[in-house]
């Protein structure tokens, strides 16, 4: 089927046409044939870089460009959510049936607003959770979304993003009964099921615009799935390090899966020895700028050191403790095809779009706590594996499995190579994930009888998969709690939620993280403190994982703790009645000290030396510190408390930029973080009104500054400039770089 045969407006086809895509993949034509630009439901299972963007896209326009519709596109990830946001802009150069221009709006953060700007964008692309944070808002632009596009929608598996991705397509159609629904995924076991839920028709295929060879490699040979084998050479005992070498032979890039981080880091290590041998002189010095661009960006670190070696060798690693710029840039370069050999752990298998020729398994073991070493699921082997090949690249993609004796490799061909996927199952039935969304069912106006309750839960996949009959008692208890803890109300038949029960919802917060906030205010410690409130967020469980403490840190923590006794909300647990309890505070007790010494202008590298923490898991613990402070701020105003309110609205900003008191009225200009806030501060500026007296030149001339930073720092603070004084300062600064680069 051509572009051009398709029933959707010319201009979008033209589009289409001068990018060079003039034909559909069979996938695609199988998805039109089955009628989504009909408003047909459709669930697209079909492997990665076959063409479900494209379905999506055309999908969105015929809603917007055909019926003035609005489209929401749901995102597991913020990284994916902005890479959806760019591909769905090429389409803004065209007008609607009113004239006006085709509008893309992006919103993945900020959990506490209904974000009433999005009213005027066409498309809008967002994360699960700030769907769900929209929706409790009751966003009233939500009403007029007539496409929904849920993407990953095998993650309905994933116990801690599979519940909220499902209660927001149950709360979508509820709103919307007559909302298109188009869901994609590359892998599904029982796709039958996840259509039946949300009444669509549903199409697998296995067809690849790259063809697809899954094999084991035992020692230097690789066994594939359709009985062909070949030898690999064998330069190193290490296997990995064979295929990667064989595959840049070829022209190829690699991309290694590890099982943790350590080994990801390991294994990139060991392998950029080898690869820094192969590349060309034209392409180290392409990797020399991108080393720069990673040490250029952000606090200088020994991790990100480490990287720009690793990339200076054609190498990375990639995982979640990297910081966010730092992942970007990596991701980027391995796109452009700089980086040869990326390793990463799996959360990459379900994010951003990073193929490479060969795709090489690692480990096919994870750590589950609990259980020690456990084999990974057939499900995330195939999304591993689906990142072999590169459309426009290669012809062929190669997905292997490293096993070291004959009977492994017998085991890896039959559990994965053969094996078909795992049924996905709905996660819901957990307490401490279904809670909020209890609440937010009745606080946001979803149901307002247990009955309605009941009936809304019964429109989920749980209740499809099994019945809402072997949830209810759950719900019931859920209710019972809500109601005790005074969150939700009870008047004659209705069930209305309470004003501490509404914020709590709107705050997109556990109630039991209100309960513990809440508790923590009317019982305050002898000596409240920053770390009062650093420790009382902590120890809510929507901080998520606090920091392990190691045995080596015990005691030093034993001892912090029994310094900041006073200043604590809460009482630590017994160590000897309940040991993992205690530990697990010694763990609440580092994450405090850790966002403390953040605010106490502690560099990174220093941190990750006291604490080994890495800059992404800091972020994190800033995010959410962020995120658990404003909702402490705002419940401390619901309930008056005055004592706290100052500070809690001051160590919102502090944790944000990480930074003294003292540096708040500088930081809050833009530009200005907590690196140049502290030069700015300790050359003697340290107020606006020192500032507005400040002279440009000498702020040009302060480290991190520069001229177009002074510029823009004095038009914030009232200063005023001269044109003849900026353009002279602005040659002088660029005749500056000029003579450094050129010596």
């Amino acid at each position: 089927m051509k572009i051009a045969e398709l029933p959707v407006p010319e201009q979008a086809k033209e589009i289409l046409v001068n990018m060079g895509i003039t034909d559909l993949f069979p996938p695609q034509e199988d998805t039109i044939r089955a009628g989504v630009l009909e408003n047909q439901n459709i669930v697209l299972a079909s492997p990665t870089a076959s063409g479900k963007t494209l379905i999506a896209e055309l999908c969105s326009l015929k809603h917007v460009l055909e019926k003035n519709g609005k489209v929401i596109y749901l995102a597991p990830l913020r990284a994916l959510a902005s890479e959806k946001f760019e591909e769905f802009h090429k389409y803004t150069s065209l007008r609607k049936m009113d004239g006006r221009k085709v509008s893309v709006g992006i919103s993945t953060g900020d959990f506490d607003t209904a974000d009433n700007w999005l009213e005027r964008y066409d498309i809008i692309v967002t994360t699960n959770e700030k769907a769900d944070s929209l929706l409790r808002h009751r966003a009233k632009w939500m009403d007029n979304i007539s496409l929904v596009i849920a993407d990953e929608v095998h993650l309905l598996n994933d116990a801690s993003r599979g519940p909220t991705l499902e209660i927001v397509l149950a709360r979508l159609l509820q709103v919307n009964p007559d909302i298109q629904v188009l869901a994609l995924s590359a892998t599904i076991g029982n796709v039958d099921e996840i259509a039946g839920w949300l009444n669509a028709k549903f199409i697998v295929t296995d067809w690849r615009p790259v063809s697809l060879k899954e094999g084991v490699v035992l020692h230097d040979e690789i066994q594939y799935r359709d009985g062909d084998a070949r030898k690999i050479e064998k330069k190193n005992s290490n296997p990995t390090v064979n295929l990667v070498l064989n595959t840049l032979k070829g022209g190829g890039q690699a991309l290694v899966f590890a099982s943790t981080r350590k080994n990801a880091v390991a294994a990139a290590k060991t392998i950029a020895v080898q690869t820094a041998e192969v590349l060309s002189k034209p392409l180290k010095r392409t990797l020399e700028h991108e080393a720069e661009k990673i040490l250029a960006t952000g606090e200088r670190t020994q991790i990100s050191e480490t990287l720009a070696g690793l990339v200076r060798c054609g190498a990375a690693f990639h995982h979640a403790g990297l910081a966010g710029p730092h992942r970007k840039l990596i991701e980027d370069s391995f796109k452009e095809g700089k980086i040869k050999v990326l390793t990463s752990t799996p959360t990459l298998a379900f994010g951003v779009n990073l193929p490479a020729r060969t795709v090489v398994i690692q480990d096919y073991r994870r750590f589950e706590p609990g259980y020690g070493n456990y084999p990974i699921s057939v499900l995330e082997y195939k999304q591993m594996a689906g990142r072999a090949g590169r459309p426009k690249y290669d012809k062929v993609g190669e997905s292997i499995l490293i096993a070291k004796t004959r009977d492994e490799a017998d085991y890896l061909m039959e559990g994965y190579i053969l094996a078909k996927p795992e049924r996905i199952w709905s996660r819901l039935a957990v307490e401490k994930i279904i809670r909020g969304h209890v609440l937010a069912t009745v606080a946001s106006d979803f149901a307002h009888s247990e009955q309605g309750i009941y009936e809304f839960f019964g429109k989920t996949f749980y209740a499809y998969q099994y019945d809402v009959k072997a949830i209810k008692s759950l719900i019931g208890k859920i209710l019972n709690y809500l109601y005790e803890e005074k969150m939700i109300e009870v008047v004659g038949d209705n069930i209305c939620a309470t004003k501490f029960g509404k914020r709590v919802s709107e705050l997109y917060i556990d109630p039991l993280s209100g309960v513990v906030i809440r508790d923590a205010l009317e019982n305050k410690p002898a000596a409240l403190t920053e770390f009062s409130l650093l420790h009382l967020i902590a120890h809510t469980p929507d901080m998520g994982p606090v920091m392990r403490p190691y045995a080596r840190e015990c005691d030093p923590l034993a001892l912090a703790l029994e310094d900041h006794k006073n200043e604590l909300f809460t009482e630590a647990p017994d160590q000897f009645a309940d040991h993992f309890a205690y530990e697990e505070f010694l763990g609440e007790i580092k994450t405090a000290l850790v966002m403390n010494s953040w605010i106490d202008e502690v560099t990174e590298e220093r941190l990750i030396q006291m604490f080994n923490v890495q800059p992404g898991d800091l972020y994190r613990i800033i995010e959410n510190a962020k995120w658990l402070l404003h909702a402490t701020d705002e419940l401390a105003s619901l309930f008056g408390e005055k004592k706290v309110l100052p500070l809690t609205s001051e160590l919102v900003e502090r944790v944000g930029k990480g930074i003294k008191k003292e540096l708040l009225p500088i930081v809050r200009l833009e530009g200005v973080g907590r690196i140049r806030g502290r030069i700015m501060f300790n050359a003697g500026y340290q107020s606006i009104n020192d500032l507005k007296a400040a002279s440009i030149e000498d702020l040009t001339n302060l480290p991190l500054v520069g001229p177009r930073l002074a510029k823009k720092i004095k038009e914030q603070v009232g200063g005023y400039v001269k044109k003849d004084m900026w353009e002279r300062i602005d040659k002088e600064q660029e005749f500056k770089q000029r003579a450094l680069f050129e010596f």
